[in-house]
């Protein structure tokens, strides 16, 4: 009798055992509910796998809960998992879950600085992007670099423009301090690189200098001439005489035209009545701005006028610069 109980035991043991492998084998082979786009997936900070599983159920992502904690603590994946944003692509698995929600490799999104944007500029696309964390949606723009821990700090020109890939739960201080970081270190690479004998006493300087010289042109070729001019126009004490300082000094009265009461009117950034660089930058320049202004390109040429199509012609002296300006300007 005892072993025919035994033997009764044995065979439910391994039927059940049996059936258990296959559910195994099925669950771990079975993709999840995940449609065919994929599908981003938020684990929240201090999730167990029981959480997690409940969760992705009541989602309609997994069926069954119980053997993904099975699954997870089997793998030792149990006490791997890491809080962040990750994509489930479609036909994921549950050791392919696990495996991703332990990989660290998050969701990243993108947000870009264009150059020549001016901080004012930047900081409306930062307050509308709408994926980092705000704190500074209702901070003026004039104590922005206070918050950065930057105390009075000018803000403009000092964020470095290029598009900046982040995790969901970045700040907006983070980003900007990440920013400021790059174009500090870009312009002390090319301050260190830089020619002889420029007429630049910082590089703050060559950072006003690189912000006219992003606004003055959008051909990359153009940019070194440009600097080459504006080099040799400092080192002779000649005016600047370039517009867009102009549109910067007038602020919210540009209306996409200046005029001769503008070119008139003074202001600290009115390079047509003050000797000299802005006190300011104007924009915030590329890093081949940069370049060209602590590396300007050699020549004898002090005056250019845009010819209409986007580039400029370089004249050596002003009866030739004035000939230009009737063909390209007046004319037009």
């Amino acid at each position: 009798m005892f072993n025919r109980l035994l033997g009764i035991l044995i065979f439910t043991i391994s039927i059940l055992l049996a059936w258990g492998w296959m559910e195994y084998v099925g669950f771990i082979d079975k993709s999840l509910n995940i449609p065919d786009e994929g599908v981003n997936y938020v684990l929240q900070p201090g999730m167990t796998v029981r959480s997690l599983a409940q969760d992705l159920q009541q989602r309609g992502l997994l069926d069954k809960p119980l053997l993904l904690r099975f699954v997870a603590r089997w793998q030792g994946q149990a006490s791997k998992l890491k809080a962040g944003e990750y994509h489930l692509p479609v036909g994921t698995t549950p050791p392919k879950l696990l495996a991703i929600l332990s990989s660290s490799q998050v969701v990243q999104y993108a947000l870009t600085i264009i150059e020549g944007w001016t901080f004012k500029q930047m900081m409306a696309a930062v307050r509308e992007d709408p994926v980092l964390e705000h704190s500074l949606k209702d901070v003026a723009n004039d104590q922005v670099m206070q918050h950065l821990g930057l105390g009075d700090l000018h803000p403009e020109g000092r964020f470095y423009p290029d598009t900046y890939h982040f995790p969901r739960g970045t700040t907006d201080v983070a980003f900007l301090k990440r920013a400021y970081k790059r174009m500090q270190r870009v312009l002390e690479q090319n301050w260190q690189q830089r020619i002889k004998e420029l007429p630049l006493k910082d590089p703050y300087e060559a950072l006003i200098l690189a912000s006219i010289i992003e606004r003055e042109t959008g051909i990359p070729e153009e940019r070194g001439q440009i600097a080459g001019v504006f080099v040799r126009r400092l080192e002779r004490g000649m005016l600047l005489q370039t517009d867009p300082t102009v549109i910067y000094g007038m602020g919210d009265r540009y209306d996409g035209n200046i005029r001769k009461r503008d070119l008139t009117r003074d202001t600290p950034y009115n390079t047509y009545l003050r000797k000299g660089l802005t006190p300011t930058p104007i924009a915030m320049p590329s890093g081949a701005a940069i370049h060209a202004a602590l590396n300007p390109q050699p020549g004898k040429s002090l005056y250019f006028v845009a010819t209409g199509d986007g580039g400029h012609y370089f004249s050596a002296t002003l009866e030739e610069h004035n000939k230009a300006v009737r063909k390209y300007q007046l004319k037009r």
